[in-house]
C-alpha cells in the first residue's frame, strides 16, 4: 500500500460481521455444515405485489433515470400515510420525510450533519456498534450510557443527569432494543423528551423492529414536544423483509431534514425507481402481513426457546423483534460460548459482547432462520 490509511480510521474496526461471516464462508467451503443464527437478515419473501410492482415499474418512462434526492412524492406520500396508520403520527411529506437507502447510511448522514470534532454523543451499551464507530468516523466522542437487564434495559435518567452533558449533542436511542428485545415502558419516551429539552440534545430512535412480534408498535414522534428534539429512522428492511432493497426514512422536523439533506444529496443520486414504487406498494399492505410474517417467527422462537433451553440460558418471553437474547449460566463467558456452538455444533450465534461491555454473559440468536434449521440446531445442542 502506497499511501496510508486516514487517521479517522485509527479507532476504528472491520464492523464484526464483516469479518465473522468471512470465517464462516471459509468454514463452510471446507465442508463445514454450518447453520448461521448470527445476523437478522430476513429470509422470507416480500409481498408478491410488492415484486410485481418493482419490475412493472422497469418498463416506465424514465424509469432508469436518476431520480431525486428526496425520493418521488408517492413514496414520501405513503411513508407518511403508513406512520398515520400505524403510529397515529401526522407528517408533512413534502418536509417531514427523508427517504434514505436504507437507515444505516442515515446515522453517518446525521452525525456528518450535527457533530464536530469534539462533541460527545450517547450512546446505548449494549447497542447497535454503528452508532460507535460512525461518531468516530466524525471526530466526536461516544459517551456510553448502561442499559442494564435489572432495569428491563432502559435509560437510567438519574445517570444520565449526574453526567457533565455540556458536549453531548446527539443521543441515539432503539427501542424495541437491538440486541435485548426490550420494549419501551412506562413513561420512558416522556422522560427522554424532558431530558433532551433540558439539555439541548437530539433524540434519534432508530426503530425498525416495530412490527416483529410486537403488538404494540410505537414510534417517540407520538409524543408531544418530540418533533422539537427528536428524529426517528426507520426501515422496510425487516417490517417488509426488504433487506437488500436498501429502503428507509428519516421522520422529524424540517429544519433537521434540511441538514441531512445537505450531505445525503452529496452523498448519492437517488434511489432506483423500481424499488420506490416496490416500498410504496409495501407500505400499502394491510395490518394482515405483518399478521402472517409473525406468524412465522412465532414458530420459529419456540424451537429457539427450546435450544436455549438446552444451552441452560435463561430469557425473557415478553421480549420482541427478531432476535432473542438470553442469558448464559455461569462460569462461561460470551465468546467462549459462540465459539464453542460454532466449532463443536457448527452453529454461527453472536456473542453479546459485539453490542458493547454490558452484553458480557449473553448470546443473541436470529430468528431468520428456517424452522428445518432451527430443528438442526436443536438436535445439535441436545446430542
Amino acid at each position: 500500500m502506497i499511501v496510508s490509511g486516514a487517521n479517522r480510521l485509527d479507532e476504528v474496526k472491520e464492523y464484526y460481521f464483516s469479518k465473522k461471516l468471512r470465517e464462516v464462508a471459509s468454514l463452510k467451503a471446507d465442508g463445514k455444515p454450518i447453520i448461521s443464527l448470527g445476523i437478522g437478515s430476513p429470509d422470507l419473501d416480500p409481498d408478491e405485489q410488492v415484486k410485481i410492482a418493482l419490475t412493472t415499474a422497469m418498463e416506465e418512462p424514465m424509469a432508469h433515470a436518476y431520480q431525486g434526492y428526496q425520493g418521488i412524492p408517492e413514496l414520501r406520500k405513503a411513508m407518511a400515510s403508513f406512520y398515520q396508520s400505524n403510529f397515529k403520527v401526522a407528517l408533512n411529506p413534502s418536509t417531514e420525510i427523508l427517504p434514505l437507502m436504507g437507515s444505516k447510511e442515515g446515522i453517518m448522514h446525521v452525525s456528518m450533519a450535527f457533530l464536530n470534532p469534539g462533541d460527545k454523543v450517547l450512546i446505548p451499551n449494549p447497542g447497535y456498534p454503528t452508532y460507535t464507530s460512525v461518531t468516530k468516523l466524525v471526530g466526536a466522542t461516544p459517551v456510553f450510557y448502561d442499559l442494564l437487564e435489572e432495569n428491563n434495559w432502559l435509560p437510567n435518567f438519574k445517570a444520565l443527569e449526574s453526567q457533565d452533558l455540556s458536549k453531548v449533542k446527539i443521543m441515539w436511542v432503539n427501542y424495541p432494543h437491538m440486541p435485548t428485545g426490550a420494549i419501551a415502558k412506562d413513561n420512558m419516551y416522556k422522560e427522554l423528551i424532558a431530558f433532551a429539552k433540558r439539555n439541548k440534545i437530539l433524540l434519534v430512535n432508530d426503530n425498525p423492529y416495530s412490527f416483529v412480534l410486537n403488538d404494540h408498535p410505537e414510534s417517540i414522534l407520538s409524543y408531544e414536544g418530540a418533533k422539537e428534539v427528536a428524529l426517528e429512522l426507520n426501515s422496510l428492511s425487516k417490517s417488509f423483509n426488504m433487506a437488500g432493497w436498501r429502503v428507509g426514512m428519516f421522520v422529524g422536523a424540517q429544519e433537521y431534514l434540511t441538514q441531512i439533506l445537505k450531505v445525503k444529496s452529496n452523498m448519492d443520486s437517488g434511489m432506483f425507481y423500481g424499488i420506490q414504487k416496490g416500498a410504496i406498494e409495501a407500505l400499502h399492505l394491510s395490518k394482515d402481513w405483518f399478521k402472517s410474517i409473525n406468524e412465522h417467527y412465532i414458530k420459529r422462537r419456540e424451537i429457539v426457546y427450546k435450544i436455549l433451553d438446552n444451552l441452560n440460558c435463561v430469557y425473557n418471553t415478553s421480549h420482541v423483534g427478531m432476535f432473542v437474547w438470553a442469558k448464559l449460566p455461569s462460569g462461561i463467558t460470551s465468546e467462549q460460548m459462540t465459539d464453542k456452538m460454532l466449532y463443536e455444533k457448527d452453529v454461527f450465534i453472536t456473542p453479546g459482547t459485539v453490542f458493547g461491555s454490558n452484553g458480557e454473559g449473553y448470546i443473541r440468536l436470529s430468528l431468520c432462520v428456517s424452522e428445518e434449521n432451527l430443528e438442526q440446531v436443536l438436535a445439535r445442542v441436545k446430542a
